[in-house]
């Protein structure tokens, strides 16, 4: 199979391939098939992102760090690493040698800063548990990630 480029269809095909990967992953499976309910939609919003990340499209308009934070209480740093292995994992099989090297760069930007925002606080002591929403905050923050 030819390597996937650094485009829309091969970034959906890319993301296709890794959430697969992660949905059977024994670490990671289960906290994100516990808080992914509509797969479909999620895979179009992920695959967004990467297109606004890799591309500078613009596509994407959803909000990842409080996405994130939500969850905090079932994601650890070492998930993080984790989810950088399976993706270097699934880049170098699919995308030609400098695309994937570029995919992984950005991606280890992207989990150290989701990383800082989670668990990161000048006085050394653990992030606060994110406090429940107003009802009109909860119903605007569906998003995924």
């Amino acid at each position: 199979m030819p390597a996937l480029s650094i485009d829309d269809p091969g970034l959906a095909r890319l993301i296709d391939a890794f959430y697969a990967r992660v949905r059977a992953d024994e670490e990671l499976g289960p906290i994100f098939n516990d808080a992914i309910h509509d797969w479909p939609e999620h895979l179009e919003k992920l695959a967004a992102f990467w297109s606004s990340v890799m591309l500078a499209s613009g596509r994407y308009k959803g909000h990842p760090v409080p996405a994130h934070i939500k969850h905090r209480d079932r994601i650890t740093p070492a998930l993080f690493e984790r989810w950088l292995a399976l993706w270097a994992e699934t880049t170098d099989e699919l995308m030609a040698p400098d695309a994937a090297a570029a995919l992984q760069a950005k991606a280890a930007r992207i989990a150290e800063s989701l990383k800082l925002a989670m668990f990161f606080r000048l006085d050394g002591q653990p992030a606060p548990k994110p406090s429940p929403r107003p009802a009109c905050l909860a119903a605007a923050a569906t998003d995924h990630a």
